[in-house]
């Protein structure tokens, strides 16, 4: 498997990789991935991609969003999404892919990195709950377990409060969990 960053022509082929990925929510999180997209630059935020036998199997993104902490808002990166095609799920696609990106983020100095995911997924990478750190979820709708965090070297100990989405996660509805009730 080969790890490396998201080109202008693996566009279409990351977009189809959500489709599949996500299934009915595949939309969604395609658009987002376009327009979050246009936020990554060389040295903030990070979109990689997994290929195996030439063809992308795998990607993660990494983006800017704001902890709103008591001395200044801080800039912190969100993972999100992380898509693997469904055939090639539970191979490790997807553990990489974020371990190379936690990798990339400490060497810049990021101090922290956030998501929203299944915490028995993400525990391993040492993730663990955002409020027990004392993190604030930017929203109601995130389930408390599945806003979680993680401590890079940049990281300083008054690096608490809110974490304010970036406006793209808001424009797609990709925040929380809606319920389809209400």
């Amino acid at each position: 498997m080969h790890l490396r960053e998201e080109l202008l022509s693996d566009r279409e082929t990351v977009r189809n990789l959500h489709l599949r990925a996500f299934g009915d929510h595949g939309r969604v999180v395609a658009d987002l991935v376009g327009t979050l997209r246009e936020s990554v630059t060389p040295g903030d935020g990070l979109s990689l991609v997994a290929e195996h036998d030439g063809q992308t199997v795998g990607h993660v993104m990494f983006t800017r969003s704001l902890l709103d902490a008591p001395r200044r808002l801080v800039p912190v990166q969100v993972l999100s999404p992380l898509a693997v095609t469904p055939e090639h799920q539970k191979r490790g696609v997807g553990s990489a892919l974020v371990r190379h990106g936690l990798k990339v983020l400490a060497d810049r100095a990021v101090p922290l990195v956030f998501l929203e995911g299944d915490p028995g997924y993400y525990s391993r990478f040492g993730f663990a709950p955002g409020g027990e750190q004392g993190f604030r979820k930017p929203s109601l709708r995130i389930p408390d377990g599945a806003f979680q965090a993680i401590r890079l070297a940049g990281y300083e100990t008054w690096m608490t409060g809110t974490l304010v989405y970036a406006e793209p996660f808001w424009r797609h509805d990709a925040v929380g969990l809606r319920d389809p009730g209400a």
